[in-house]
């Protein structure tokens, strides 16, 4: 299942450490989704990456809460620069 398309989009692990992001795809099963859904990760939501590896668990913050991703996870939350406004 893939929620929402862009056309410019990088995954999660690739966003540069303390920047804020825009979701702008999820791309997995009906249960990832379900989950990350579950913890406000939808397209459309800010994030910023605190911590972390391309290859390794990263700590996110979003919705003012801190949440720490595994790398396959992560790999398929696509992200987007955020247009501020």
């Amino acid at each position: 299942m893939v929620i929402r398309e862009t056309e410019t989009s990088m995954p999660l692990p690739c966003a540069p450490p303390g920047q804020v992001m825009e979701i702008s795809t999820i791309i997995g099963g009906h249960g990832l989704c379900q989950k990350l859904t579950s913890m406000g990760i939808i397209p459309g939501s800010c994030i910023k990456v605190n911590e972390g590896h391309r290859s390794g668990p990263l700590i996110i913050d979003i919705k003012g809460s801190r949440i720490a991703l595994g790398c396959g996870v992560a790999q398929k939350i696509m992200v987007k620069e955020r247009k501020d406004g």
